[in-house]
C-alpha cells in the first residue's frame, strides 16, 4: 500500500485541522502517531503500525512532550517498556495541574 492510501484510510476526524491531501506520513510522523494513539480507532492503530513499525512508533513516542496517560499506558504495555523511558512522563510530573494533584 502506498503512503496516500494509508492516509486516506485513517479516520477523518484525526486531521480536522489540516488538508489531508497535503499530509505526508514521513514529514510529520510524531503528529500522526500522537493523534492516532490519543484519538484514533483500533483500525487506525493497525494502519500506522503496519506503516511505521512498532520500534519506530515507540522511539517517536519516547520523544513526545505530551501524551495522554491512557495512550502512554497502551504504548508501554504493547511495547513492554516502562513509562519512565518517555519524555512526556517526566514533563507531566514536573508540571502538575491543580486538579491532578
Amino acid at each position: 500500500m502506498e503512503q496516500k492510501e494509508y492516509i486516506s484510510n485513517l479516520s477523518p476526524h484525526l486531521f480536522w485541522d489540516i488538508d489531508i491531501s497535503k499530509a505526508d506520513m514521513d514529514t510529520c510522523p510524531a503528529q500522526i502517531i500522537q493523534r492516532v494513539l490519543e484519538y484514533g480507532t483500533l483500525k487506525d492503530w493497525h494502519l500506522i503500525r503496519s506503516y511505521y513499525g512498532l520500534n519506530r512508533i515507540v522511539s517517536i513516542c519516547k520523544s513526545l512532550r505530551t501524551l495522554d496517560p491512557r495512550a502512554l499506558a497502551y504504548i508501554c504495555c504493547i511495547s513492554n517498556t516502562s513509562k519512565e523511558e518517555y519524555r512526556c512522563y517526566h514533563t507531566r510530573l514536573s508540571n502538575p495541574t491543580l486538579w491532578n494533584c
